[in-house]
Order: C-alpha cells, then structure tokens, then sequence
C-alpha cells in the first residue's frame, strides 16, 4: 500500500494522538516526501556500499524508532551462517548464537511477497512463550519483531527485520505502510546488486587468468589518463626499465618511441567510438638494462550503444615481458591432466622451463638413460613424438590457468 499525502497526515495526527498520556515512546512520525526521497535513494545507491544498504538500513531504523533493523541477504541454514547486515546495537556473540542456533526456531519463514507482519500477527499471543523470544529476544531487551521476506526469479531468498525494545510502542499500521512501501524497491536494488556481484566475479575470474598468463593490462579512459592496470603491469613499470607511468600517463625512454605510443594510444582513443572491431596496433620498446624489448599492443575499446561514463575504458594497452617468468603448474596438475608419473610430470615442468634433457637429468638426479625412458613414457601418454611438441602441448594446455 503506496503511501498517500493523506495517509502521512492522517498518520502524523493519529501518533500525537497516541502519544498523549502514555507512558512509552511516542510513535515516529510519518515520514516526509524529502524522508522518502533520501530513503529511497539509499536503496538504490546501496548495491555500491560495504556492507550493501547500510545507509539505507539506517535510515529505515531512523524513522521507525527502532532498536535494529536486519537483512538477511542470505539467511541462515543447517550448512551455512549465512550473511547478515546488521544495524543497531549487536555483538559477535549475538549474532553468533542466531546464525548457529536459534535461525532454527525463527518463526517468520517464508512470508507471503510483499507481506508485512509483526510477530504476535503471525503466531498470535503465544509469542511471548516462544523459545526464540524468552531465551534470544528477550536477553537482548527485543520485544516487537516486525518481519517481511523478498523473493526474486533468480532464486534470491532475503528476509528483512525490525525490532523495537519492551519500553517501545508496538509497531504500527503506519509503519507497517513505510516497509511495505520500501519492500519493492529494495527487491529491485538487491537484483542490480546480484547483477553487479555476478559481473565483479567474473571480472576477477578473468582478471585473474590474464595476471597468470603474464599478459600486463593499462585501461586507458576516453581523456588518456591511466584509470586501472592489473598486477603485471604494476610490476613491469615498477622497474622503470623502458617504460613506466607518470602523472596518469606512460613513460618511455626513448623520444622516437614515446611518440610512437602516444599516437598510438590517440589513433585507439579516437576510434573508440566506432561500432567496429576496433582499432589495433603494435610497437616495441627498448629496454636501456638491454634485456629483450617489451612487447605492447594497443587497441580501442568501442563503446557500447547504451554508454554514457566519460570514466570507462575507452583503450586498452596490452605489455608483454619476455623474459618474465610464469609461476609453475604444481606436478600434480601436470600428473593428473595427462595420466603421468610424479617423475614424468617434473620431467615434463623441467623440459618446459626450457631445460635439455640432459639438464633435466641432471636436476632430477638420474641418468641420462632413465630420463630418456620417461620421457618416452611422456611421449605415448601424451601422445606426441617430439620434444618440442611436448614442450608446446604443455604451455597451450589449462596447466597456465592453474
């Protein structure tokens, strides 16, 4: 039930009335349209706090004089605690106690959608002789619950819940409205913030398997300035051989380079807005330490039909250390992919690093001959014939995303 100009007054006038000669806590006024507002822009902003809604959930406390107001954004279960975010006076132990034991006895279970109840609504006057009240609500001075539940197509099951102390009023129909008010907009809020938590995962995923692949990433916005770069680039312009950043932008030793890169990074920036594949080009940049040149790529990123952020990445510059040495798969990696032997399998490493067989030999501490009949083993396991071959397999095999 949306709340109305007249439903606000009507509430204002019924709290005052309320209040009068009684010795508990005068009912919270209904809340402004500039309450509402700010309420409900916290909802939607709540997807990009830590923790999710806590302002929000501030707010709704705020206004409805509570003692603490709760999300549980994955309620708790036989095999999990849960996540809870939690506002108003709480301790380890508390909350502790709820997630292991008494989530169990928590009588609001899967409301109707859009349902807001309290607790003697639900379970009439026999709340106050219930566990979860005497022997959980009760020590920590609760004595109204207030309860509503949220589900989403995507499976999302949250509960949110109000409490007020023994010398609080009950809650009432007003309050009741505020939540019922909120409860839609806090569901489409929770299904961007599953949106966004889907797309950080994946981005990290990725972002992960690039840093493995030892393939350093500069995101580059629309303006030319440096606005993310992943952990490989941190290293390769931490040596500042060549190349590094200053000022939000990149370095290069030599004049004739730099220039090159930089109209490079202005030709990718410009064809940023095309629909097309994107702009693509590549250069070499030479080290003074006279190790081997770094490899760079750049290339436009276009923007999307629907893009507005001057902020997002409009190019991308790829770097790549050839002489950068890659983390090793674990042996049982290599074992268990390929069906081999832990001495085949460090055999296999060792022929990978670059190695003669002779060297790895000598490394693994056996004979030449003993080497040469495991790595024929390898050979018919992998199916190869050839030292090469194998050493190929290897690195364009999942081994370098492990």
């Amino acid at each position: 039930m949306p709340l109305s100009v007249r439903s606000i007054a009507d509430a204002r006038s019924a709290a005052g009335r309320s209040s009068v000669g009684t010795g508990k806590t005068a009912a919270p006024e209904a809340p402004s349209f500039e309450q509402l507002d700010k309420l409900l822009g916290a909802l939607y902003e709540g997807p990009m706090e830590s923790p999710p809604w806590s302002s929000a959930l501030q707010l709704l406390r705020d206004q409805l004089s509570a003692g603490h107001v709760t999300l549980m954004l994955r309620p708790p279960s036989p095999d999990s605690t849960g996540v809870m975010i939690n506002t108003g006076p709480t301790t380890e132990a508390g909350v502790e106690s709820y997630q292991t034991h008494f989530f169990a006895m928590d009588p609001f279970v899967r409301l109707e959608e859009g349902e807001v109840v309290t607790a003697e609504e639900l379970i009439g006057k026999q709340w106050l002789q219930s566990a979860i009240y005497r022997d959980y609500l009760k020590p920590l001075d609760v004595r109204h619950l207030l309860g509503a539940d949220i589900y989403t197509r995507e499976g999302i099951e949250c509960r949110l819940r109000v409490t007020r102390s023994h010398d609080a009023k009950p809650f009432s129909e007003q309050d009741k409205s505020l939540v019922r008010f909120m409860l839609p907009h806090l569901k489409r809020s929770i299904q961007l913030h599953a949106r966004l938590d889907f797309l950080e995962c994946e981005r990290q995923l990725f972002a992960g398997t690039v840093n493995r692949m030892l393939l350093g990433v500069v995101n580059f916005s629309q303006d030319g300035t440096i606005i993310e770069m992943n952990q490989e680039a941190r290293r390769i312009f931490a040596e500042k051989d060549g190349l590094w950043t200053s000022g939000g932008n990149l370095s290069v030793d030599s004049s004739q380079e730099s220039r090159e890169l930089q109209r490079m990074i202005r030709h990718a920036l410009t064809g940023a807005d095309d629909a097309g594949p994107g702009v693509v080009e590549a250069m070499s940049v030479t080290r003074p330490s006279g190790r081997a040149k770094l490899g760079v790529l750049v290339k436009a990123i276009p923007m999307g039909r629907w893009s507005e952020s001057n902020q997002r990445p409009a190019a991308v510059v790829f770097l790549r250390d050839p002489e950068s040495n890659a983390a090793q798969p674990s042996q049982e990696l290599v074992r268990r992919l390929f069906g081999l032997t832990r001495m085949e399998a460090q055999l296999a490493l060792l022929l990978a690093e670059g190695l003669t067989l002779d060297e790895a030999a000598e490394q693994m501490s056996v004979r030449r001959n003993t080497a040469r009949t495991h790595l024929r083993s390898i050979f018919c396991k992998t199916g190869v014939t050839r030292q090469t071959m194998l050493v190929r397999l290897l690195l364009n095999s999942v081994l370098t995303l492990g």
